[in-house]
């Protein structure tokens, strides 16, 4: 280890200052005069000032390389980016719905959801009080097909009424739906931007359980998919959420 320490020092120039320190002190001794002392100081001042430019050049090289590494740190990171759809499975479902609705703020629509979903106590308290009860979370507006007014009025609106948060959730709006799609779209507290729960009815996104549909796969929709902005058109929101994901 010492002797690869000693190789890395830079013995011209200690030996160049050794002469100068060497020609210096025989010069106060009189020893030499200054036509001796002179040419050495000279060739000292170009020894280092070719040491300098040496040292100059591996910077510049040095820099060249960090360059070239930063744009292939930036080549790596965009191939690595983060898809605009994330597909969940059954396994990580529930927690990844759950999950969701924690981080929802501002106001949120549900547009074309399956309210059997909700219907017996433990899907409701599982799948729509927390959205009810989180605070950070302004409005609650479903938009559903006609055919679901029933199951509305009879089983869903008593549940909501007994929440603390029964107060965000607004009339819904009652429409004729065609479309095989459903997603809950609303701002996320980790993100900072409008993202989306993405489902489509029949298999194999939803099964059949007890006369009722289950989700089976859903999609994460991100903030910056470009799916977005079709599933605001779809519903017609707000220009509040259409500002999120410009």
């Amino acid at each position: 280890m010492k002797i690869r320490q000693a190789m890395s020092w830079e013995w011209d120039a200690i030996a160049g200052i050794a002469a100068a320190f060497v020609a210096i002190v025989l010069h106060l001794l009189h020893i030499v005069d200054e036509t001796v002392v002179l040419p050495i100081l000279l060739a000292l001042v170009g020894l280092l000032f070719i040491n300098f430019m040496r040292h100059s050049r591996n910077n510049e090289l040095t820099a060249e390389q960090v360059e070239r590494m930063g744009h292939t740190v930036d080549s790596l990171a965009a191939a690595l980016e983060r898809p605009g759809l994330a597909l969940i499975g059954p396994r990580q479902l529930q927690t990844a719905y759950h999950r969701f609705l924690l981080a929802m703020s501002g106001d949120s629509i549900w547009f074309n959801v399956c309210l059997s979903m909700y219907r017996t106590p433990a899907l409701f308290d599982a799948l729509l009080r927390p959205a009810i009860d989180n605070p950070a979370v302004g409005s609650i507006q479903f938009v559903l097909d006609e055919s679901q007014r029933e199951l509305w009025d009879s089983t869903i609106a008593p549940q909501i009424a007994a929440c603390a948060g029964h107060a965000r959730v607004r009339p819904p709006r009652w429409c004729k739906l065609e479309r095989t799609l459903s997603f809950i779209l609303a701002d996320s507290q980790h993100s900072g931007g409008c993202e989306a729960l993405l489902s489509f009815w029949g298999e194999p996104f939803m099964a059949q359980a007890t006369g009722r549909d289950v989700p089976r796969f859903v999609f994460h929709v991100q903030q910056h998919s470009e799916l977005l902005p079709h599933l605001l058109e779809l519903e017609g929101c707000s220009a509040h959420f259409r500002s999120r994901t410009q």
